[in-house]
């Protein structure tokens, strides 16, 4: 390693000063790395690293309208065609959107699940949440209808007619398109990564911060919330939830009985601070360093107060 550092890295860092590792992101080690390293890390990832002006100034424009209403969450739902394609995760579509998700996910040929049972993904909490689940979910949580909800997502699969039981619940409900003017938009329309860098200032900067699904944006997003001060970030247990949903719907559960579960499987579940989560040989399923920094959050913090593994 140290080897190919000097005779192949140094020189392109000398060369060029800027280096772009593609795609090395879930290969960097998360545990057992030196306090200033670790810090060095946060400073880079939380302070030092910057979208371009077009991008901050645009962000920093979402932002600024969306406080001047008042405090607002950034749910980030991930009900978008190419999650639900690739997870596998059909629930509350119809039968054609199921077959369209299917042939989107054969298309790809390195994509290695093929068949895959959308109901049984779904029971183990693997799937995102839907735009009705979540609805009930954001309601037994005591959000109500004067909530400022700002949708951190790409296009919604199922488009409007999937999203008419949020906009009944939550009336207020608005998105970067629906904020800026037309004209504002086009110049990053055609790039995904561009127009999430918008959502992500967005949602780092909500007063509440909610991840239907668990993916690389909601985890970075966690991690830089926590580095802020703990801001508060709701983590969804989609599979405790998917229980009590379908026990809702089905007539078990009551109404005020499914509220004060969903409150309760959320109690520590806020963004508090927690131990990393350590599995010795499987970095892969232990917590995300970017997500939980927990060597940089001692300052201004009782590290002793960092207790306990991830709920």
């Amino acid at each position: 390693m140290s080897l190919t550092l000097f005779s192949q890295i140094l020189p392109l860092f000398s060369k060029h000063k800027v280096v772009h590792f593609n795609r090395t992101d879930t290969r960097l080690a998360n545990n057992g790395i030196q306090l200033d390293l670790q810090k060095l890390r946060c400073r880079v990832n939380f302070q030092g690293l910057k979208f371009t002006p077009e991008i901050e100034t645009l962000g920093y424009k979402l932002v600024r309208i969306l406080q001047d209403k008042g405090p607002f969450v950034a749910l980030h739902l991930r009900y978008e065609m190419d999650m639900l394609a690739f997870s596998g995760c059909t629930h509350g579509c119809t039968v054609e959107e199921a077959e369209e998700l299917k042939r989107l996910r054969y298309a790809y040929p390195w994509w290695r699940e093929k068949e895959i049972m959308s109901e049984e993904r779904r029971q183990q909490g693997l799937c995102p949440l839907t735009p009705e689940e979540a609805t009930l979910v954001l309601q037994a949580l005591g959000f109500d209808k004067e909530t400022q909800i700002y949708i951190a997502s790409g296009e919604i699969f199922g488009s409007e007619r999937r999203l008419a039981s949020l906009r009944a619940a939550f009336p207020h409900i608005v998105k970067k398109e629906t904020i800026l003017d037309p004209a504002e938009l086009p110049q990053f329309q055609n790039h995904s990564s561009q127009m999430a860098a918008l959502d992500f200032m967005v949602s780092v900067a909500s007063n509440t911060f909610i991840p239907t699904y668990y993916g690389n944006m909601a985890k970075v997003v966690e991690g830089h919330r926590r580095y802020l001060g703990f801001k508060r970030s709701i983590l969804p247990d989609r599979k405790k939830l998917v229980e009590l949903l379908d026990l809702h719907q089905n007539g078990t559960l009551p109404w005020n009985d499914f509220a004060l579960a969903v409150k309760q499987v959320h109690e520590k579940r806020m963004g508090q601070p927690f131990r990393r989560r350590i599995i010795a040989d499987k970095p892969k399923e232990e917590d995300y360093f970017y997500a939980n920094p927990e060597e940089c959050l001692c300052e201004g913090t009782k590290c002793e107060d960092l207790v306990g593994r991830r709920p």
